[in-house]
């Protein structure tokens, strides 16, 4: 199997998958034995639901800045309530933080990050950002990132970053991704 292969197969367990792709895609092998770990072994400690908005090109994230300069992005969308689907609080949240309505489509992604399970879905949103006082996203701006930058961009979650950019270029996947991801350097693109 190809790296290419790999990055696009499902590999069980996730959390060992992510060490042994971040290793191969950086040219090496894995140092020592590889742990096992599974993080959908364990009942997650909360479930989130994220909206990947795509209009003339351009995806709507959350523009956080950060303390001494620069700033990080995030896919709008939070914590599903109790009794909500996902698709109802990804249409809840991409309102709360942009003003904006929409219809959900495919589920794109499922990322295990320290003990949360957050789904990523395809959503086609209409209308305009709302006014920023109007808003609900803990002190980040609604801004529009072109596609093409996505892999480059400072964008959590890191792996999907590049995953998002080529699936708008070649076609939306069948079924939705599923990786692990504990980057915490959102700066360095990311390719696998």
């Amino acid at each position: 199997m190809s790296l290419e292969e790999a990055l696009h197969a499902r590999i069980r367990p996730t959390g060992t998958a992510e060490t042994v792709l971040r290793a191969w895609a950086q040219g090496a092998a894995p140092q020592g034995p590889v742990a096992l770990v599974d993080p959908a072994a364990v009942p997650p400690v909360r479930v989130r639901a994220g909206a990947v908005a795509i209009r003339d090109g351009a995806v709507l994230l959350i523009r956080f800045a950060e303390v001494g300069g620069g700033s990080h992005y995030e896919i709008p969308g939070s914590g599903v309530e109790a009794g909500e689907t996902l698709e109802a609080a990804v249409l809840r949240e991409l309102g709360e933080e942009t003003g904006q309505t929409g219809t959900v489509g495919l589920e794109l992604a499922r990322v295990w990050k320290d003990g949360r399970h957050e789904h990523y879905f395809l959503v086609s949103a209409t209308g305009e950002v709302g006014p920023p006082e109007t808003l609900d996203n803990y002190g980040g701006a609604p801004v529009r990132v072109p596609v093409g930058r996505l892999p480059l961009t400072p964008l959590w979650p890191r792996r999907l970053s590049w995953r998002i950019e080529r699936w708008h270029r070649t076609g939306w996947p069948g079924r939705p991704a599923e990786p692990a991801d504990s980057i915490t350097e959102l700066g360095p693109a990311c390719g696998w």
